[in-house]
């Protein structure tokens, strides 16, 4: 199971290294270990998050997502991002901001740094709506219930976590991003204006994802009542754990590789920290995303996040986290590993309550009848 789930992510490990060590010698070897570390500790939370999510898509959309989505990820992220990030900034052609990258990468590096207010702002408040919309929704677990109740009560008020994270973006822009250590200068309206165009992607994209989804799940409850008796529409409906499809599916696939997208702002600018050559971070970032989405799919498989019932919860603190940390970036230096820890910690607690909760309730681990499937051979 573990060498089936992985397998291609092993592999690539060892494609990867070896072209890095043919490449770049001992050095650069080093340098794409240490990124696809990077990746991985502070991607981990992203894992959880998409397994969430990916369990409520079919067979065909699930592989899409471990397929094309992987090539977005790795591609359109981790190499073409930074790119495009510069030719924005310097206002240069595609071409010219390639060259930049390649032959001044020392210019190419301060052209993305300065970037990286709106960079966070956007990725900041993006993150911070996932987590306001979880944190406020009515659910059957509660890991930290003397947070999640009050606030479950909270949320039935329409709109509250649009306006506490237009609050939040409003106090970053005023107090973070007055005098910024990236780019120097007064970054206020960008910053505000990145949030802004962060937070109607949530709404856009969740919005529209979460009506199909819904639509679907309507009209699956019609078929059923509309024949009674047959198990066929409840089984392979778009009301079943991997059922959604089409229009729901395409949407919930754009809201996972924007989840995705925001995950990395914080990757792909810590990674200049260790280096500015583009192939080498899209590599070693690449290995790392791999790993992140075979271990979306394990969760999948496994049915964890059934099993273990408070990891969402975790990963949902990791990302509020996280969402901070982004907006504090916009004038402080946050360590990447300070990053990484939290994340790690939030989800290593919440598993480890899940684990006592299953003991007290005599359920060693699975505590669902079934397992969503993915397709195999991905």
């Amino acid at each position: 199971m573990l060498l089936k789930t992985f397998g291609w992510s092993f592999a690539i490990t060892v494609v990867g290294l070896v072209v890095a060590g043919v490449l770049w010698g001992w050095q650069g070897l080093a340098i794409v270990g240490i990124l696809s570390i990077l990746e991985i500790s502070l991607s981990f939370d992203n894992a959880v998050i998409n397994a969430g999510i990916l369990r409520k898509m079919n067979a065909f959309w699930q592989k899409i997502f471990l397929t094309v989505g992987i090539l977005i990820a790795v591609f359109g992220m981790r190499l073409v991002f930074p790119v495009v990030i510069v030719a924005i900034t310097a206002k240069l052609g595609p071409i010219e901001a390639v060259k930049l990258a390649i032959n001044d990468k020392a210019h190419y590096q301060e052209l993305v740094t300065s970037a990286h207010p709106a960079i966070a702002a956007f990725g900041g408040m993006f993150l911070l709506m996932i987590f306001l919309d979880f944190i406020f929704e009515e659910r059957d677990y509660k890991w930290l219930s003397w947070i999640e109740k009050p606030m479950a009560k909270m949320g039935k008020l329409d709109m509250l976590s649009v306006i506490i994270a237009l609050v939040v973006l409003l106090v970053s822009a005023m107090t973070l991003a007055t005098d910024v250590a990236h780019g120097g200068g007064d970054k206020t309206a960008t910053v505000l204006l990145a949030g802004v165009a962060g937070l109607i992607t949530y709404l856009v994209v969740g919005g529209i994802s979460g009506y199909f989804e819904g639509k679907l799940e309507e009209d699956d409850e019609d078929d059923a009542e509309s024949e009674a008796g047959a198990a066929a529409p409840v089984a392979n409906g778009a009301g079943s754990a991997v059922g959604l499809a089409g229009k729901a599916a395409f949407f919930m696939f754009l809201y996972l590789e924007v989840i995705d997208a925001s995950f990395s702002f914080d990757g792909v600018i810590g990674a200049f920290a260790i280096t500015n050559d583009i192939f080498m971070m899209a590599l070693g970032l690449g290995i790392g995303a791999m790993y992140i989405r075979s271990l979306t799919v394990f969760l999948v498989r496994k049915g964890t996040l059934d099993d273990y019932v408070y990891l969402e919860h975790g990963a949902h603190y990791a990302i509020g986290a996280l969402a901070v940390i982004l907006l504090i970036t916009i004038r402080y230096e946050v360590s990447e590993v300070v990053t990484g820890l939290i994340g790690i910690v939030l989800i290593g607690l919440s598993f480890a309550s899940s684990v006592v909760r299953n003991r007290r309730e005599g359920k060693p681990g699975d505590t669902s009848g079934t397992k969503a499937e993915v397709p195999s051979g991905v």
